[in-house]
């Protein structure tokens, strides 16, 4: 799936992941290829990116996420 990760300031992540974890603010959360459509808002903690076999981790204040046609974006403090 696509994943684009954009702050206030700049673009942090831009490309394919095959998981992402999030911290949805009713609990911790995964997206996996071919998701539902979804719109969702994120609490403070840090969102775990893998792509083949490795795992990325950004730490976020906060932000929402918007999954639609196996593309993620994440407008994050």
């Amino acid at each position: 799936m696509n994943l684009e990760i954009i702050t206030p300031d700049t673009t942090i992540y831009q490309g394919e992941a095959e998981l992402v974890q999030l911290p949805g603010i009713d609990g911790s959360f995964e997206i996996l290829n071919n998701h539902a459509p979804l719109i969702s808002a994120l609490k403070e903690g840090k969102i775990k990116i893998k792509k083949e076999g490795k795992d990325q981790f950004f730490d976020i204040k906060g932000g929402v996420i918007e999954v639609l046609k196996n593309k993620v974006l994440i407008l994050a403090e």
